[in-house]
């Protein structure tokens, strides 16, 4: 499907989507270090924290599990083959292998061989690296696990026989009936009439008194009698792994005769358990989630024979449920590692404890970081812009960059009349208790406040809109009074006219305020509508080219639904802000308008007493002289004859 496209503007789009991002990630960079090898573009860091269960010493193979909450598989490989594990000092790689890469489920199992663990010491670090297009697999599974590991099964290949992990190649002949939803990916089931036959090898011969470590994940689905998960028999002497009425339970057979261990508490049906037999110097220790169990105080007999797990069709009397991760090791692993094994496999939250994944981080390679990568897409889907989205894109850039400009002025002349009407209130607070103070028919004792206000005080206050208003007020008065003394007061009407020039300073202070407003509120309005007819338009084109062209795949639709729909996501960049920053400055005019509207009652209320009417100022004089004297003192205060035009006001 042919789309025009503008490909100046799409690269000028992808530049202004991108900086904001690139600068982002330029200031934040990577953690401070060094950097394994600058191919590798992205990194996290795994720690091995100590927990309940334990800290083992010397070395370990763990698993971890990665997930879309903890790992950007994006970032990798469809394969994962460009994942490495470095150590702590960024330099020494350390051995594991994927037992599964999901890249569609954002599921991957990883086992990796920590380093040595020294007892007491601090958390284990190691670094996962990631982002290499051109890298190899490193995965090494006979490393992963060396001696003493001589058998290890995962159980991930789906109907074909157990594949040994370790180095010893000890692969099953049988192949058991596979399951997907097994604790650590793929598992086993077993019915208690099949099994996995074992076949005999080197690596797994057994001399009398054997010290010998046998693990593996059980999910008992019935309770039988006598169910064997392990066996291990030649000539006279044999060896059980089983669970007997839900109680797990060794049982060795020799010369001597047949000794089983006994004691535990069932470990119940449908759950998913740990079970270790560890034989050692005389006794075979049986652990449950890496916990003490039960003992038989007994050696391993000698066993050179074949083994098998579960049972035959023949025999019966196997384990039933599900199997996962069954291992074999030529020597007995103490209890603290098997409980750190048990624990750090079990999925649970403490398993998330022993083992924490951290955070990404980029930019020590290629300049790898997640963030960056959503926001870069924008500029493919500018790539298939229309030239009407880009009219609609244009338009609504040109509301983003006017409102921008009208906020940003708006908001630095609210700031200034704020300091004004600061500095203003501190002045007025010194006259307002005697207007008489301010010579009324001098201009330059109005403007400087009585002259208590310095020239460069006075630059800060003439921004406020309450001086302006101060201004009018002291003007109206020195209209109406020709003599600071003997003069006759302010008529009520007088008063109610200079309130009125106050109160038409209100106003035109408030439209001064608001002025520019009406392009935010054109932004919030109008731009969701703009971008939406961008996407429309852009849709109808891209349906008409597709009914043309025959083309009905994802693929042909989705680019131009995409970049149709840009055009709405601009539309909302410019209400959202708009709409946001709107609200706050309204909210201030608001305040400043009540504000001006308490000074003004205030500016009344103090002209009212310190100028009252001829009349009144009669009555308090005849009140304050003795009875014979009042007239005289009327006479002597009558006001002085008042020009026609006062008059007339």
């Amino acid at each position: 499907m042919n789309i025009p496209t503008f490909p100046r503007l799409s690269a000028l789009l992808a530049v202004i989507l991108t900086f904001l991002p690139l600068a982002g990630f330029a200031a934040g960079g990577a953690e401070e270090g060094a950097w394994w090898d600058k191919a590798w573009t992205g990194r996290k860091s795994l720690e091995v924290k100590p927990a309940d269960a334990g800290r083992p010493a010397g070395a370990a193979t763990v698993l971890v599990r990665l997930h879309e909450g903890n790992f950007p598989f994006t970032s990798l490989k469809e394969d994962g083959s460009d994942l490495r594990v470095l150590a702590d000092d960024h330099k020494t790689e350390l051995p594991f292998h994927l037992e599964r890469y999901d890249a569609l489920m954002n599921e991957a199992f990883l086992w990796l061989r920590l380093p040595e663990i020294k007892e007491g010491a601090d958390p284990t670090k190691v670094w996962l690296y990631f982002g290499n297009a051109a890298a190899e697999n490193a995965g090494n599974s006979k490393e992963t696990y060396p001696d003493p590991a001589v058998l290890v099964y995962h159980f991930a290949e789906r109907g074909a026989p157990p594949r040994d992990y370790s180095s010893k190649e000890n692969t099953a002949t049988t192949a058991p009936t596979p399951t997907e939803g097994a604790l650590i990916g793929a598992g086993a089931i077993l019915f208690g009439t099949n099994g996995m036959e074992i076949p005999a090898g080197e690596s797994l011969n057994w001399e009398a008194g054997a010290q010998v470590t046998i693990m593996a994940w059980v999910k008992p689905s019935a309770s039988a009698k006598d169910a064997v998960l392990f066996r291990r028999e030649e000539g006279g002497s044999s060896f059980v792994l089983g669970v007997s009425d839900g109680v797990a339970y060794v049982e060795v057979k020799d010369a001597s005769g047949t000794t089983r261990s006994s004691g535990g508490e069932p470990i119940g049906e449908g759950a998913w358990k740990h079970l270790a037999a560890v034989a050692g110097a005389g006794k075979i220790d049986v652990l449950v989630d890496g916990k003490p169990y039960a003992t038989l105080a007994k050696g391993m007999p000698a066993l050179a024979g074949p083994s098998l797990i579960g049972a035959t069709a023949e025999t019966g009397g196997g384990f039933a449920g599900e199997l996962d991760e069954f291992q074999i090791h030529a020597a007995p692993l103490d209890t603290p590692l098997i409980r750190f094994l048990a624990a750090s496999q079990s999925g649970t939250p403490e398993s998330q404890t022993l083992v924490a994944v951290g955070a990404d981080e980029g930019g020590g390679g290629g300049g790898h970081n997640e963030t960056l990568e959503h926001i870069m897409l924008f500029g493919d889907i500018a790539n298939n812009m229309m030239f009407d989205g880009w009219v609609a894109i244009g338009i609504c850039i040109i509301m983003m960059i006017v409102g921008g400009i009208v906020a940003v002025r708006k908001m630095l002349y609210l700031n200034s009349i704020q300091k004004g009407t600061e500095a203003f209130m501190k002045q007025w607070a010194h006259i307002s208790t005697d207007l008489t103070a301010l010579d009324h028919l001098d201009e330059e004792s109005v403007k400087s406040m009585g002259g208590k206000a310095n020239p460069r005080l006075l630059r800060h206050i003439r921004r406020s809109p309450l001086y302006h208003l101060y201004h009018i007020g002291c003007k109206e008065i020195g209209y109406r009074i020709k003599e600071k003394d003997g003069h006759a007061g302010l008529s009520t009407r007088s008063m109610q006219a200079i309130r009125t020039s106050l109160d038409s300073g209100l106003v035109r202070e408030g439209h001064h305020m608001n002025s520019g407003l009406i392009f935010l509120t054109i932004s919030i309005a109008g731009g969701p509508y703009i971008g939406l007819l961008g996407t429309v338009v852009g849709v109808m084109i891209t349906f008409a080219i597709i009914s043309k062209s025959g083309e009905v795949e994802v693929a042909s639709i989705a680019p131009g639904i995409a970049s149709a729909l840009l055009a709405t996501v601009f539309g909302l960049l410019v209400a959202i802000p708009a709409l946001f920053i709107y609200s706050y400055l309204s909210s201030r005019i608001k305040d400043l308008l009540s504000s001006m509207q308490i000074f003004i009652d205030e500016f009344i209320a103090k002209m009212a007493e310190i100028y009252p009417p001829a009349s009144e100022r009669d009555d308090l004089l005849a009140k304050d002289l003795p009875q014979d004297a009042a007239p005289a003192a009327t006479t002597a205060k009558s006001p002085a004859p008042r020009p026609a035009a006062e008059a007339t006001a």
